[in-house]
């Protein structure tokens, strides 16, 4: 039996966030009921994933923290998933997660293999997480500054838009 957290993210489609910010406000005031939405990024049901993934990805703006002990699992679903739902949300996830050296070059694979991903929104927010860890480490900023200016050039018109918006920001 699915927990009630996940019942509320069932049900209609995926054109709809349905419950989600209801249920952002739920496990905002109670934090333990994080894990049940990590639960919900592996259900079989399409829309509840999708939903999880909008929840966290909105619950972890104000609490980033709440993702450090869920980050293996973040990795491999983020690796797996080719619902397009779930991966622009994962990609605004990676720069949240306080990621050492060696998970922050998964986290830029998982991202790269976005970047060939159909979806412009996809594309797009893995420009987006991309820049977010390119500004936390020098090194992969060097890297990351080069493939953004290309991005931006050549881009769908979003990732054009956007691809300004985050080179003005890694440039102050």
């Amino acid at each position: 039996m699915p927990h009630r957290i996940l019942k509320k993210l069932a049900g209609g489609d995926r054109r709809s966030i349905g419950r989600s910010n209801e249920v952002v406000t739920e496990v905002l005031a109670r934090p333990a009921l994080f894990r049940i939405l990590i639960e919900g990024l592996a259900s079989e049901d399409p829309v509840v994933c999708m939903r999880a993934a909008d929840a966290l990805e909105k619950i972890t703006v104000p609490r980033p923290e709440l993702l450090r002990s869920h980050k293996n699992i973040l990795f491999e679903i983020s690796g797996r998933t080719r619902q397009q739902e779930v991966r622009w949300h994962m990609a605004l996830l990676f720069p949240r997660m306080n990621l050492r050296a060696k998970e922050r070059s998964v986290a830029v694979d998982i991202l790269l293999d976005y970047l060939r991903d159909k979806s412009s929104i996809v594309k797009t927010c893995a420009m987006q997480g991309l820049a977010g860890l390119a500004a936390q480490d020098a090194a992969l900023k060097a890297k990351v500054l080069p493939l953004l200016k290309e991005l931006t050039g050549v881009g769908t018109p979003a990732m054009r838009a956007r691809g300004r918006k985050l080179l003005a920001d890694l440039a102050e």
